[in-house]
Order: structure tokens, then sequence, then C-alpha cells
């Protein structure tokens, strides 16, 4: 069964914002990539390289993740409509079976497929406007 959990995008300031959260929920980072990260080839400017590509912090059972907004990535930032429910299925069926379900109807923002960070991902939103984010972690395969 798939886990879901919310995903929350900033303009610039979602180190702070994170380090706010877990000094209030307590524990530590379970991951944090930045845009410079990114394979070379990719087009990050330096004005957002420093940028918080992705950040996952565990709270108790579930997981709040986040970024920074890059310009010409993904949905530009609109402050009060920054998040997204992303989606962490069990199988690779699964995640393309809730990739293509959701966006039935709905707009891809980003087609499910294979990613640097060694998972199949997808973004979209779907037909009554909710932002959502499939991530297949192909390391399960294994």
């Amino acid at each position: 069964m798939a886990v879901v959990n919310p995903y929350l995008t900033f303009d610039g300031n979602c180190e702070e914002a994170f380090n706010f959260y877990k000094s209030v929920f307590g524990g530590e980072f379970a991951t944090v990539m930045r845009f410079s990260e990114m394979p070379e080839g990719s087009p990050v400017p330096d004005s957002v390289a420093n940028r918080v590509m992705h950040v996952a912090l565990p709270i108790t059972g579930s997981v709040l993740m986040g970024s920074d907004s890059m310009p010409n990535m993904g949905p530009p930032f609109n402050a009060g409509n920054n998040f997204s429910v992303a989606v962490g299925p069990d199988s690779e069926d699964e995640a393309r079976q809730i990739f293509d379900g959701l966006a039935a109807g709905g707009t891809v923002t980003m087609p499910f497929g294979p990613t640097f960070w060694g998972a199949l991902f997808g973004m979209l939103v779907d037909k009554f406007g909710i932002a959502w984010l499939v991530n297949y972690d192909l390391s399960r395969n294994s």
C-alpha cells in the first residue's frame, strides 16, 4: 500500500523553514539535497544552486518533505498554494497505476520516468487542482 506525505514548496527559504520545523518536532533530516547536486548538464543558474532541491524530516511515522522552487522547473511558486501530496508506492506497477490514475483529466507537469536519484518519478496536477508527486525508489526492486 502506498504511503502519502505532505510536500511543501518554498521560494528560497526552505532550509530556514525546515530548521524551524526540526526545532519544533525534533529528529534529524533523512535527506537534504541542493540543486547544485543535479547531474552535469542540468541547467542550474548560480543564483539558485544552493537552494534546497529536496529535504525530508521524519515525524512520528510520516515524513514532512519540501524543496525550494526553481525558475522554469515545475509549477511557479504561489504562496498559499505551495504544497503537494507525495506518494511512495510499494511497487513499480502500483506507481504507474497511481500516476496514470491521478493524471486522468489532469495536467502532467513532469512525465513519470527514471531519475538521477534512482527512482521513477512524476509530477501532476489532478482534475481537481491538487498537485501530486509520485516517487518509486528503484532500489526496492533489489
